[in-house]
């Protein structure tokens, strides 16, 4: 299956244009490819950040510090604990 793609003319600044040809060349990419990935990068840590904010709307004080204060458990092992 082909993904469908839509084209559109893009003014970049002349110095972060040149930066990203450099990079995209030392990358072994296109500058097409390049800012591609680089908007789904964008996307990817926007939407994360707005997917963990409605899970933080959501969340449960209450039961977190129930079952933060819970009897049971077992102490750090060894290998757990920070020097």
């Amino acid at each position: 299956m082909r993904t469908k793609v839509a084209t559109f003319p893009l003014r970049l600044p002349v110095l972060l244009k040149a930066a990203v040809e450099k990079i995209s060349e030392r990358d072994g990419t296109s500058m097409n490819q390049f800012l591609v990935v680089a908007a789904a990068e964008k996307i990817s840590a926007m939407e994360t950040e707005r997917f963990f904010e409605e899970r933080r709307k959501r969340a449960d004080r209450e039961a977190f510090r129930r079952i933060l204060d819970r009897d049971g458990g077992e102490p750090p092992r060894p290998e757990d604990t920070l020097d």
